[in-house]
């Protein structure tokens, strides 16, 4: 529509010639690169990364992971030492949140992380069993495994995305208020500053 606008009220012929080719020029590329990031996954060399700056925001897990969510996502792997304490499993319960809505058709969501100590192994345990009840409600099976080990941190979609975050899904500042901007919208909250790496093969999980 904006172009369509354009294009009437410019009455240069030549322009508007020039203009059309720069248009075609651009859709041109577009296709190119979507050529290019096709042969790049099938031959599984594809790799994107994206640097989140110290207190930026606009990076909500809707906007991170969103590219990566179709509906042949049946089955997901999240990797993350950090889900101990409450934020940490208010911010899994808030990606599982975001699987649900869709397009993606999750069924299982498989989580690999580390125990609390002593303290809170009962509080960690009892909210992840809560969410693994709730999200029974929506059809989906949370499993749950523990590694004293467990160091690196990922999440793999059987569609064959793998995202790495440095900081895992708690790159998060945390909150000044529960009414201050972006308590409850994290596209507004501020993040740590850390590094995404995407990469696609052809066999997920």
């Amino acid at each position: 529509m904006i172009f369509f606008s354009f294009f009437v009220e410019t009455t240069d012929g030549a322009k508007k010639i020039r203009y059309r080719q720069k248009i075609s020029d651009y859709m041109d590329r577009a296709e190119q690169i979507k050529q290019q990031v096709c042969k790049e996954k099938e031959a599984g060399k594809y790799h994107e990364q994206i640097k989140i700056p110290d207190n930026g925001i606009g990076y909500s897990y809707s906007k991170l992971f969103q590219p990566y969510l179709d509906n042949t996502l049946k089955e997901v792997w999240v990797n993350d030492p950090y889900i101990r304490q409450i934020h940490q499993i208010t911010n899994l319960q808030r990606f599982c949140e975001m699987l649900l809505k869709g397009p993606a058709k999750v069924k299982i969501i498989n989580l690999l992380t580390t125990q609390d100590d002593m303290r809170h192994t009962k509080e960690q345990t009892n909210s992840l069993e809560e969410l693994r009840k709730s999200l029974q409600n929506y059809g989906v099976i949370l499993n749950i495994k523990y590694s004293n080990t467990l160091h690196d941190r990922e999440i793999r979609f059987n569609n064959g995305w793998i995202i790495k975050i440095g900081r895992g899904l708690d790159y998060f500042k945390k909150h000044q208020g529960r009414f201050s901007i972006g308590y409850w919208d994290y596209d507004l909250r501020q993040c740590h500053e850390t590094t995404v790496d995407i990469f696609h093969c052809q066999q997920g999980g």
